[in-house]
């Protein structure tokens, strides 16, 4: 039988699905790469019109004040003196389940949080875990689709899920916290949030900072055992939504204390490993956190579907002083969640009331569309330079430039002197208590002692052998036994 030959839609033989077009090695994505646009296009509009993940949400408005003087990593505004506060709202989420989906269910959560700012929105799209399962967004789209109902059964199958991560190394840290004590939140109060990306802050004298968000619960961090969750979910499916509406009516206001891990740019090439590698974490030792200041959830929407569902968040939406790193995963999403929303909401959604600015107004030469909105007066040119008073460019960079050097191709990952997918997901393992190790091999081995095949179940394991060799005899022994029972 002939070998099948991946495709773009056009029919064109695609040369690598594994890694997507950079400006070098290290460098940031090509808007030129038409296989990965096309991907990440198409992957988009495949639902109608529930969000392809993240589905199922839960929202409330706040405010971050400011505790700590951090101008000398960035000009960002609303950042730049004690006390300053900045409205917010934060939409929390399930990743993989459906609109209709439980929430105390074993999953990434999905933390995103769009700041109200006098200079435009400034939106951060993060998670409850600092890592995820790949690190490029060519491979987006396949592991959402192994995650996702199998399009036969119409529901999550084991084999793929697992066949997947077999064939995806990276994920093998990302999968460590999943099954770990965290993969299921006690209520969205009581659960972290990481920016999980590499961003980059400039000051006012244009020096350049790479920096990653952590939001750590003032509430404390809980977290449910399966049996637990299982209990909640039979009890209340929408568990924490009924947690977080209520916990705001009563004025028990949830509030999360903003660090961040400051490493200055010229020290990114040399370091041990990829900085910009979204499954890996940077060691504290390296990086101390630094406080900034806290985010408090003190008003729930009056409408979950104006305000929650047509919520719209793109990590695109910087302000002055904040800009982006070549994490390759970050990059495709600067242009897939804009997209995503262009197709689910319209292209004129950031005229919704949740999703415009508050302390800034939109003032641009954007016309007409579906549910448009805005309109200048009858005067108003609609195009740009004009000799009519229109907005004109300030000039003015949001963010340092990034040096970028090589060919155009597709790479993988720039070698760095420690850079395999497996070291931190053993660093991770050896951690937890003996306690923790025994709940996290039982919760793998439940999973991947459902899979049918032999080869998907060895390859896994060889993971595990990889990160540590005691956490692989572990999960090893207990497949083993599961399947012989």
């Amino acid at each position: 039988m002939a070998k099948r030959v991946l495709t773009t839609e056009s029919g064109a033989p695609v040369a690598d699905n594994q890694n997507s077009a950079t400006a070098g090695a290290g460098g940031p994505i090509l808007l030129q790469d038409q296989h990965l646009l096309e991907k990440l296009a198409r992957f988009n509009r495949e639902r109608i019109p529930e969000r392809v993940v993240h589905a199922r949400g839960s929202g409330a408005y706040g405010y971050f004040e400011v505790t700590d003087d951090v101008t000398g990593f960035t000009r960002a505004d609303f950042l730049s003196q004690v006390g300053k506060r900045t409205e917010t709202f934060i939409r929390f989420s399930t990743v993989a389940d459906s609109l209709g989906g439980a929430d105390a269910v074993r999953d990434p959560r999905g933390f995103a949080l769009k700041f109200y700012t006098n200079e435009g929105n400034y939106d951060l799209v993060g998670n409850n875990t600092p890592v995820f399962f790949i690190k490029d967004p060519i491979k987006f789209p396949d592991f959402i689709h192994s995650q996702k109902r199998d399009p036969f059964t119409g529901k999550q199958e084991p084999d793929n899920v697992w066949d997947f991560w077999a064939h995806s190394p990276e994920a093998t840290h990302q999968v460590t916290w999943l099954m770990g004590d965290r993969g299921i939140p006690a209520s969205y109060r009581h659960m972290n949030g990481y920016g999980s990306h590499t961003y980059q802050w400039t000051n006012a004298e244009g020096e350049a900072f790479f920096v990653k968000y952590h939001f750590k619960t003032n509430q404390g961090v809980r977290s449910l055992s399966g049996e637990q969750a299982a209990e909640l979910v039979g009890k209340d499916a929408n568990s924490h939504q009924t947690d977080l509406l209520q916990a705001i009516e009563r004025g028990v206001n949830p509030s999360w204390t903003l660090h961040v891990q400051v490493m200055p740019a010229a020290e990114a090439a040399e370091y041990r490993f990829n900085p910009f590698d979204l499954t890996k974490v940077w060691p504290h030792s390296d990086y101390p956190l630094q406080r900034v200041g806290r985010l408090v959830l003190d008003r729930n929407p009056d409408n979950v579907f104006a305000e929650v569902e047509q919520a719209a968040f793109s990590p695109n939406n910087f302000v002055p002083g904040i800009g982006p790193s070549p994490d390759k995963m970050l990059q495709g999403r600067l242009f897939a969640y804009a997209d995503a929303h262009r197709y689910r909401l319209g292209v004129n959604h950031t005229q919704l009331p949740v999703n415009a600015p508050k302390a800034a107004e939109a003032d641009n030469y954007g016309r007409d569309g579906v549910h448009a909105t805005r309109y200048g007066s009858r005067h108003d040119k609609n195009y740009e330079p004009n000799s009519y008073a229109g907005p004109a460019q300030t000039d003015a960079a949001l963010a340092a430039p990034l040096a970028i050097h090589g060919w155009t191709g597709t790479y993988e990952t720039p070698a760095h002197t420690k850079d395999d997918d497996f070291f931190q997901a053993g660093e991770l393992f050896r951690l937890m208590s003996e306690d923790e190790k025994g709940r996290l091999v039982a919760t793998i081995a439940g999973g991947l002692s459902q899979v049918t095949r032999d080869d998907v179940i060895e390859k896994n394991l060889a993971h595990f052998h990889a990160a540590d060799a005691d956490y692989g005899k572990r999960v090893e022994e207990a497949v083993r036994a599961l399947r012989e029972d």
